[in-house]
Parts: structure tokens; sequence; C-alpha cells
């Protein structure tokens, strides 16, 4: 499977159902009490496009990008209106949003993350298909610049700094984001009548990993 390096059209997107799904395997004991553990280190997001769609024009738009990607074969960007940016939906990105590494004057290399806190807990997500133009950087509290003090590989999240962080500097950054999926279909079914009806088809979409 490839991966194209395409957004699926971010105005049928809009509107889409989904989020993120964990996988929890449990055992319920003798004694009552249950042991419950996963096999997914991070959470898999799935979605369904149809529920974007508004127009005929945006069903052949649906089919063209379909059959470009030849249906499940061909993975792509996909934009999560609901999670897309390291700020808060309210908010505009800064450099100083998240924390994704402490600087050890011997590390180059820094994976964008986005974290997730509740309480005392906090979840890290990788972050491999930043949105280009829109990773700021502050290292220490002051911001560098792009393609001067690192570069930023779009396909991975990857920062490459051009200097090592000083031992002891908050590397912080801000961004937006897409998540990788692919179709987790191969038939789009369409009914004029319908959709004209107000009945908008399925078209289910599921998170990879690259």
């Amino acid at each position: 499977m490839a991966f194209h390096d395409i957004r699926f059209p971010a105005n049928l997107s809009f509107g889409a159902m989904g989020g993120p799904e964990r996988r929890t395997d449990i055992v319920t004991l003798a004694n009552g009490f249950e042991e419950r553990s996963s096999p997914w280190k991070h959470a898999r997001r799935r979605y369904d496009a149809g529920m974007g769609l508004r127009s005929l024009d945006d069903i052949e738009q649906l089919i063209a990008f379909f059959e470009a990607r030849e249906g499940q074969l061909h993975a792509f960007r996909w934009k999560d209106w609901a999670d897309f940016k390291s700020s808060l939906p309210s908010q505009r990105i800064t450099p100083l949003d998240q924390l994704i590494a402490m600087g050890d004057d011997r590390t180059y290399v820094i994976q964008l993350v986005k974290g997730y806190a509740s309480g005392e807990q906090t979840y890290l997500r990788p972050i491999a298909k930043p949105v280009a133009g829109t990773v700021r950087v502050a290292v220490g509290g002051d911001e560098v610049q792009e393609g001067v003090d690192f570069d930023v590989d779009l396909t991975t999240g990857i920062l490459t700094f051009r200097d090592a962080p000083d031992l002891g500097a908050e590397v912080r950054a801000g961004f937006e984001f897409d998540v990788a999926v692919r179709f987790d279909t191969d038939r789009i079914e369409t009914a004029v009548s319908h959709f004209q009806a107000g009945q908008a088809p399925s078209v289910p979409v599921v998170e990879v990993r690259l």
C-alpha cells in the first residue's frame, strides 16, 4: 500500500462523524475481579465521510477521490475537524502549545507529539502528518525559525535541528496536523433520489499505521 500525500477534500470531511478507537482485552477472573490489557499503544481513528456530503457535486468529488486512491489501496490525509491542531479549538496556534522534548545538548532529531491530559495522566500522541507552513517551534521559550534553525519532515512529523537544544531547555511546538487514513470499503453506493431526500451514503475511513 502506498501513501498519497494529498488531503481528502476538507469541505467534505467537515461534518463527518468519528473519533478515536481503543482495543481492550478483558478477562473476568473466578473471584469477579478483572484483568485488563491493551495490545494497542495508540488509538486508531475511524470516520464516516458520508455525513459531510451535501450536494451531487460533493458526490462527484468523492467518487473522483475514491477512484484516484483505487478504493482501499492507497492511504491519504484526512482533516479531523474536531482535533486538528496543537492548541484548543478556540485558540490560535503558538510555538508554546505542546512540550515535545527536553534538550540534552545531544539530540538533534525530535518527533512532534500532542499531549492529552486528564487528572494526573497524560497520553502522548505522535503527530506524523503536520500541515505545511503551520509548524512553529520554541526552544527555551524563544521561537526558532524553520529552514534556519530546524527542518520538519511533513511525512513523518520529525524535526531536525541544526544545533541540539541546550541541556534542560524546553522544546515546544505548535502546529496543525492531518490523520493518515484509507477508505474502509472498496465500494461506494449512491442513490440520487435518496440523496436528494436527505440520505447520505456511508463512506467509512480508518486510520493506518505508516
